[in-house]
């Protein structure tokens, strides 16, 4: 969480802009949105940096810059399963579906595409996103901005296995190919860098045991005294 709130990465200048009154100063913009394109480059991520940037753009409708939206929301995209893409539509309000000036606006017709690409990655459709996100509909998309964000592929596949060794202990080689859309070598070699195993003749791949993928017991007592139910009872036995 405190990644979320202060990436390791973000600088003295950028802290101060986001943590103080200067966050709503319009001056500040291009700042902001240069340090975006830093994150893009440098596979470095800041959540309430971009937020700042969705935040003037609300407040002074005349610095919208479709590009810079889309690039967070991609950004935000990476994150999943933080609900920031969703923090960062609520600020987009309906200047996000209307081009509401002459200059071509990108954000209309792109923002339903990356909401479906967070809804089939929040519902954990994995093998669905991968399929919609590299279909023909999505060109634009990828050879415009995508291939700009340095790692994007491997992020997402970051919170791919989040969930997965949340969920399982055990999972198939092909079902986990699907999931992180990979094959053959590239996928033997990122399991490895997981420290994960696969079992050459099941096919099976051996995910580490962790909090979140053991079964435990869990006894819960409570402990009530008799006369934090008196009132209870009088109120049993009253006419």
């Amino acid at each position: 969480m405190s990644d979320w709130i202060r990436p390791a990465t973000r600088t003295q200048i950028i802290d101060q802009l986001v943590e103080g009154v200067d966050r709503y100063n319009p001056q500040n913009v291009e700042i902001l949105e240069d340090y975006l394109y830093q994150q893009i480059r440098q596979k470095e991520y800041d959540c309430l940096a971009n937020l700042a940037i969705l935040k003037l753009y609300q407040f002074n409708p005349d610095l919208w810059n479709p590009d810079v939206v889309i690039n967070i929301l991609i950004k935000a995209l990476t994150a999943i399963p933080a609900p920031d893409f969703n923090l960062c539509l609520a600020l987009l309000g309906e200047r996000s579906t209307v081009n509401q000036t002459d200059e071509p606006d990108p954000v209309p017709e792109i923002l339903p595409q990356l909401t479906l690409l967070s809804s089939l990655l929040l519902s954990c459709r994995f093998p669905s996103f991968w399929e919609f996100y590299y279909s023909r509909e999505l060109a634009q998309l990828r050879e415009n901005y995508t291939i700009e964000c340095v790692g994007f592929d491997d992020s997402v596949r970051d919170g791919v296995i989040r969930a997965v060794k949340g969920a399982f202990t055990r999972i198939g080689r092909d079902r986990l190919e699907s999931y992180l859309h990979l094959t053959g070598s590239d996928f033997d070699s990122y399991i490895s860098s997981l420290g994960w195993t696969i079992d050459s003749s099941s096919g099976v791949v051996s995910i580490p045991p962790n909090p979140d993928n053991q079964i435990q017991a869990t006894v819960i007592r409570e402990d009530i005294q008799l006369p934090q139910l008196s009132k209870i009872i009088v109120h049993t036995y009253a006419p």
